[in-house]
């Protein structure tokens, strides 16, 4: 076990390790900064300037050059990923009475919007593997009362599709893929979006792969999802009442049903098509890092790197490494302590939604019931990982990991 720019020694117990030669950096590396460059500032700028500050041409432009790059023939640009799912079950009239299964290893909104129609987030574990929803574990929890699955895919990392469409197709199962994570994610070589059968929605929150500060985007190939979703997320109105300010636009519009406030508007679009050009470049610098990282952690008994199937290409959204509690003398928490004392940012993807408080009050769930997941959780440390991080930077996160390491190993 030999640990990046240390020099090697065997200790006691007949394993390699390093004489530390760790100096703590004067400043704090944070866990996530956004790659905001001249062309999103000039073009926000521009975009103030045209006096089109709401929902207008550079939404409509963003919608159809997302779906254009995903290979989607719709993009609903919306104001978050949590309000894509939303109106993606509500398409579907998923309601009372009805169940939806998702994981627990996820943030809240994706079982919040499930509550929010009416029906009942259903649990399934994980695939400790991979981190994503168990498709076997899938299956053990339908019921006549199931209408729909949403799959998160985790941090990058893609869920076994053909086998929750194969799942979904054999008991009429609608699916909206979670891909919060998944832009530029990949299942056998498809982007996550193309030659879809449901849905998928996108965040574009501040840490996401591309970044409108808070924004999101829902995409279909089914005419009847876009329409319907079209109208939920701008008041219930009739299509195209977002120009009726324009020059040959109209100030009579319908209300055709109730619904929201969740159209995305042209400052936050103007930002997504500039992180839209800028997409590629930026994944480039995010594999580099994660590379470096899975190089290096493959050489450290003491933890796990993510796994990558065969099936899918990692868009490295998070970097969540996960230790070895039985080969250190510190838990998770405390290493996310040694980490900060070092001045390395962190977080933990996610706190599962069966421990919080609203879903065990209201549900009933409680700590054991999905074991995979809690085992996946007691373990995980998200590390920094975006593209403005230097090399240096990337080097020091390694050099302090393996510091802790070294110091706790057992």
């Amino acid at each position: 076990m030999i640990y990046p720019n240390q020099n090697p020694v065997i200790t006691s117990k007949g394993l390699v390790y390093s004489m530390s030669h760790f100096q703590n950096r004067d400043t704090f590396l944070p866990y996530n900064v956004p790659d905001i460059t001249e062309a999103e500032i000039q073009e926000v700028v521009d975009t103030l300037r045209s006096g089109w500050l709401a929902k207008g041409p550079r939404t409509i432009e963003f919608e159809k050059r997302f779906a254009d790059y995903v290979g989607a023939k719709h993009a609903i640009a919306v104001n978050s990923c949590t309000a894509a799912l939303h109106v993606a079950l509500l398409t579907q009239d998923i309601g009372p009475g009805d169940e939806v299964i998702t994981t627990p290893m996820t943030f809240a909104s994706t079982a919040s919007t499930i509550i929010h129609t009416g029906a009942t987030p259903v649990f399934a574990d994980i695939d400790y593997r991979t981190g994503c929803i168990d498709p076997d574990e899938i299956e053990k929890k339908i019921t006549p009362r199931t209408k729909a699955i949403v799959p998160v895919h985790y941090s990058g990392q893609v869920c076994d599709l053909e086998r929750i469409y194969e799942i979904a197709d054999r008991h009429g199962l609608f699916v909206s893929e979670d891909a919060a994570h998944a832009l530029w994610s990949r299942y056998q070589g498809r982007l996550i979006g193309n030659q879809l059968r449901g849905t998928a929605s996108y965040s574009f929150y501040a840490t996401k792969n591309l970044c409108t500060g808070e924004g999101g985007m829902l995409v279909t190939d089914r005419d009847d999802i876009a329409e319907r979703a079209r109208i939920l997320t701008s008041h219930g109105m009739s299509r195209n009442a977002w120009n009726r300010y324009a020059k040959g636009g109209t100030w009579k519009y319908d209300i055709v049903e109730p619904g929201f406030k969740y159209n995305m508007f042209d400052i936050q679009a103007a930002l997504g098509l500039r992180q839209l050009d800028r997409l590629e470049e930026m994944q480039a610098r995010r594999l580099q890092i994660a590379d470096r990282f899975q190089t290096a952690f493959s050489q450290m008994d003491a933890l796990d790197m993510p796994e990558v199937p065969a099936y899918t290409t990692h868009s490295w959204h998070l970097y969540v490494m996960r230790i070895r509690p039985e080969m250190l003398d510190i838990d998770r928490d405390q290493f996310i302590v040694e980490l900060n004392e070092r001045n390395v940012g962190t977080s933990v993807h996610f706190i599962p939604v069966h421990l919080m408080s609203a879903y065990q009050n209201r549900f009933g769930y409680r700590e054991g019931d999905f074991p995979n997941t809690e085992k996946h959780f007691d373990r995980i440390i998200s590390l920094p990982l975006y593209p403005t991080m230097t090399e240096e930077d990337t080097q020091y996160v390694i050099d302090a990991v393996a510091d802790i390491i070294e110091k706790h190993h057992r």
